[in-house]
């Protein structure tokens, strides 16, 4: 598959993923200029200050990684050649006592043995589960992830399925296999997004993109922020956190993409889905559990919702169970929104250059905020 040829300037030397493959075989590491393009080209964060004035820091020996990053490890090493890479399922108790680094690794059994360690690589966006460990909170552990780099994939996923919910696809989908031409009135009635209002619920490297692209499409673009009232030029409005149900009432649709703090988890309850104006739809690609899904079910089966699309549920994986499954009006995809090659590509760029520049003490990519878990 070749690579798109944006990519292709950038990293010259990182080979592309095949659709179906979660990392390439093979990447190497891109040099400072082509590191520099990439950086800007997803308005990556990079760190003010360089690693090596963190206390505690020094060259790393050993560096954890996952079973997941197996097909990563020449790059990691290329990028790191001093650093001995070692699969925590395979490390012995004096291996990841001594461990300097982690990546894709934060446990608690881990963490209580890794005494020396000081920075954790998060593979993914959301860093929940690792926030929630108390001894990294404890120990001040320097937490990156991979915000932004799946943002523009994901944001197509939310396309798509405001399209397809507005369009009514399933409806017709279901016909088609029926060999059933069906028109007139007895057809649904379809939507534009065309002048349709969007509310995007967490305006970060997720949202942005979706805003990017409902605003392309003529939908005039709503946002709230936690981190303030500051957005770009296709957002005609960011609020704050608090003015969520004022926002919600003029919205046709609702964007989750929000991560899951104490703050926004249940925020999608009764309460909110009944603010709503009646036909608006729900689109979710944040945390599951930032929506009660009993509250989401009653919404949806009243008609106060006219549909969902839910990229990510509570719980994980949905159980055979659930009424959600069953409802004519819900779109529902196993939390893949960002398994495409070009989140991939960029994805391992972030995980290679980060290991690259901790390794030299320089300025880190994507640091998180322990205080406010993003």
């Amino acid at each position: 598959m070749p690579c798109r040829s944006a990519l292709a300037a950038v990293l010259t030397s990182l080979l592309c993923t095949s659709a179906s493959a979660a990392v390439p075989a093979t990447t190497a590491a891109a040099g400072p200029a082509e590191a520099a393009a990439l950086i800007d080209r997803l308005g990556l964060h990079v760190a003010p200050q360089p690693v090596r004035e963190r206390p505690g820091w020094r060259p790393p020996h050993i560096v954890l990684i996952n079973e997941e990053m197996r097909d990563l490890r020449s790059a990691l090493q290329q990028a790191a050649p001093g650093v001995k890479l070692i699969e925590v399922s395979a490390a012995t108790p004096k291996e990841i006592a001594a461990a300097d680094a982690a990546i894709g690794v934060c446990s608690a059994e881990v963490l209580a043995q890794a005494k020396q360690l000081r920075w954790i690589q998060w593979p993914a966006a959301g860093v929940d589960r690792c926030v929630q460990q108390p001894l990294v909170q404890e120990h001040h552990l320097l937490l990156t992830n991979l915000q932004r780099t799946m943002g523009p994939s994901m944001a197509e996923h939310v396309l798509a399925m405001m399209l397809a919910l507005s369009r009514h696809f399933d409806f017709f989908l279901k016909e088609q296999q029926q060999a059933q031409w069906v028109s007139g009135g007895s057809a649904p009635q379809l939507v534009d997004l065309d002048g349709k209002v969007v509310l995007v619920v967490g305006l970060g490297g997720i949202g942005t993109e979706v805003a990017r692209r409902a605003h392309a499409l003529g939908m005039r673009v709503t946002a709230t922020r936690a981190s303030g009232r500051s957005g770009p030029d296709f957002v005609s409005y960011v609020g704050l956190p608090d003015e969520l149900p004022k926002l919600a009432r003029d919205a046709d649709f609702i964007v989750n993409c929000a991560p899951l703090t104490a703050q926004t988890t249940g925020i999608f309850n009764r309460e909110f889905f009944e603010t709503l104006k009646p036909g608006a739809y729900f689109i979710s690609v944040g945390r599951g559990k930032s929506t009660v899904t009993p509250d989401l079910v009653a919404a949806l089966s009243s008609g106060r919702l006219a549909g969902a699309g839910l990229d990510v549920t509570d719980p994980e994986p949905l159980p055979a169970d659930s009424p959600l499954w069953h409802l004519a009006n819900v779109i529902i995809t196993p939390h893949v929104s960002a398994n495409t090659p070009v989140s991939a590509e960029q994805r391992n760029f972030v995980l290679v250059e980060n290991l690259r520049r901790y390794s030299a003490g320089e300025p880190m990519i994507s640091v998180v905020d322990l205080e406010h878990g993003y």
